[in-house]
């Protein structure tokens, strides 16, 4: 019996791992999408509904380079370049006229946007889903601990999100642009009185936004289905990310992207569990799964409750 009671143990150890580290994986993809969702309305002052879209060229691209040419590896860079022209060309023709206008200008204008890039994947790729798979070379699976194996593809997905983590902590806190990125977001107007092209800086930061929500979706892509309006559930999650860690904070973003990440992952594997053990198997199974999708909204009413400016908010400007 305590043999049994050992292995039953061991096993459960080893499902809690394997969601927290489902938790981690899903917290780096969502803190690749609100990293460049939070530095556009931190530097700008703008709502972009349309960073989902970012994420959804990212995946096709991907997808179709990737079956075109076999090469994850050409996949990705076709994805990451395909997004920064089509930043660079949104926020030239588009976004640069709305910059000054109010916030429900810029609501309206970049859901335009959502419609226009959803029926502009259909028009290429048509309106049947693209299946991405697993690169070869990813294709397997690490024991981390004895008993306890894990995808290679998702530990290199939080391998890609910690190391652009780091690398955006050094770009804005230990370059010269991220000092302009930094004086953009306090004072714009100043910043431009010192001789600073501010609408190049913009076209820059817009870029790197888009780039980031490209990478996170050509991650996702044998994960999830590649599929004409896959942005939008991620977009919602993104948003509550940045409110939970503070609009216009990328630390916050991180921290935050993580806690929902592992807050979903948990919340759905034991959730109904906990359930059944104050009310019927049935109930349970009902309460369940929609408690759980509705947890990070519970934590973000939470965080809001008691730090309404987030968890990280910028500095004051």
């Amino acid at each position: 019996m305590p043999a049994v009671y050992r292995g039953e143990h061991r096993t459960e150890m080893i499902h809690l791992v394997e969601q927290l580290l489902n938790g981690v994986q899903f917290g780096v993809m969502l803190f690749l999408m609100s990293a460049g969702l939070t530095l556009i309305f931190g530097i700008m002052n703008l709502i972009n509904l349309a960073h989902g879209s970012f994420y959804m060229v990212g995946a096709y691209v991907a997808a179709a380079s990737f079956a075109a040419t076999g090469s994850f590896l050409l996949g990705l860079a076709a994805a990451l370049a395909a997004a920064a022209a089509v930043g660079v060309a949104v926020e030239l023709t588009v976004f640069r006229r709305l910059y000054e206008r109010h916030h429900l200008d810029q609501v309206l204008a970049t859901f335009g946007l959502i419609l226009f890039f959803n029926e502009a994947v259909r028009m290429i790729w048509g309106s049947t889903a693209l299946y991405m798979r697993v690169p070869a070379f990813l294709n397997g699976r690490i024991e981390l601990l004895p008993g306890v194996p894990y995808p290679s593809y998702r530990l290199a997905i939080i391998a890609v999100g910690l190391a652009v983590a780091l690398l955006l902590y050094l770009l804005i806190a230990r370059t010269r642009i991220g000092m302009l990125i930094r004086a953009g977001a306090s004072n714009r107007v100043m910043l431009g009185a010192l001789g600073v092209n501010v609408q190049l800086l913009y076209t820059l930061v817009f870029a790197l936004g888009a780039v980031l929500a490209a990478l996170a979706g050509v991650m996702a892509g044998p994960i999830f289905t590649v599929e004409s309006g896959m942005g939008e559930n991620v977009l919602i999650l993104a948003f509550v990310v940045i409110v939970i860690g503070g609009i216009g904070s990328v630390r916050g973003a991180f921290v935050a992207a993580l806690l929902i990440g592992i807050v979903d992952a948990v919340g759905r594997a034991y959730l109904r569990p906990l359930l059944a053990l104050a009310m019927s198997t049935a109930a349970a199974d009902k309460a369940g799964p929609a408690l759980a999708s509705m947890l990070i909204y519970i934590v973000m009413a939470a965080v809001l409750f008691f730090r309404p400016q987030g968890l990280f908010p910028p500095r004051s400007r």
